[in-house]
């Protein structure tokens, strides 16, 4: 795809390249349909990571929490919507929130009908799963005497939660928003139905593939993958620096202990 990208043929070919060009790129930029929909597609993220996450932390937080003999039962309740196919998902949201409507009255211009908001509450009803499933491979590793030792010495449970299990979530919570932001990005199957006015990134895709193709298609891609690389880039740099200060910072703890038992050792 990204040879073609950068190829003359109107027709996605990758051999014989004929000639460079950017063209299709120029053309991409001018496609009012798949921009709109690229809109669409960042907004309905944005809002399923705010939706999802919460859900999801607040889900796994639970099941720490509930009796041994029903986590089980529990598990499975809360992992079932990843194990339904997402057309039912989309189907069952539409119809589902239609009839909330249908009850209290409401016409076809309550949020309720709104495309954006079925599009963000279909798609948050599985990827909250997916986070959960993140914070719960977290908290495994949590050590829940670091809890008692602070309710011990007089925080409450907003403190201890805010001070202690926020921050050691904090890399499984960038995680789950960078997951359910994907997870959305490309989502077809629930969107497809949920999304009744409008179009996202992949429902306008498809229109466009159904329709016949051209090499705009493939310089979206090289944009994307692009993109992606740059963002992982960064992450990794990111990543080695803060290794780098915790090494250090765990050496300087090491020095200030061997200076205090040299300092403390009978002359």
């Amino acid at each position: 795809m990204g040879t073609t990208a950068f190829n003359t043929p109107k027709f996605p070919t990758a051999i014989p390249f004929e000639e460079g060009t950017l063209e299709w790129f120029t053309v991409l930029a001018n496609d009012k349909t798949i921009l709109e929909g690229l809109q669409n597609s960042l907004l309905v993220g944005l809002g399923v990571i705010c939706l999802s996450v919460p859900i999801g932390l607040a889900a796994a937080l639970l099941m720490s929490q509930v009796h041994r003999k029903v986590q089980p039962i529990y598990y499975t309740i809360v992992v079932s919507p990843l194990l339904t196919p997402g057309v039912i998902i989309g189907i069952s949201t539409l119809v589902f929130w239609d009839k909330v409507g249908t009850i209290q009255g409401q016409d076809f211009d309550a949020f309720y009908y709104n495309p954006y908001f079925l599009t963000i509450v279909g798609q948050s009803t599985f990827v909250s799963a997916y986070c959960m499933l993140i914070f719960l491979s977290r908290l495994q590793r949590f050590d829940r005497t670091l809890e008692e030792a602070a309710l011990d010495l007089g925080a409450t449970n907003v403190q201890v939660f805010k001070k202690i299990m926020l921050p050691f979530l904090k890399p499984a919570i960038g995680s789950a928003a960078v997951l359910a932001f994907l997870t959305s990005f490309e989502n077809y199957n629930t969107t497809v139905f949920t999304m009744t006015e409008g179009k996202t990134l992949t429902t306008a895709l498809a229109s466009k593939a159904r329709l016949g193709t051209d090499p705009s298609l493939s310089a979206l891609a090289v944009v994307i993958v692009g993109i992606t690389l740059v963002g992982v880039t960064f992450h990794e740099i990111y990543r080695r620096r803060e290794v780098r200060k915790d090494e250090l910072a765990a050496e300087a703890a090491k020095r200030a202990a061997h200076a205090a038992d040299k300092a403390m050792a009978p002359v």
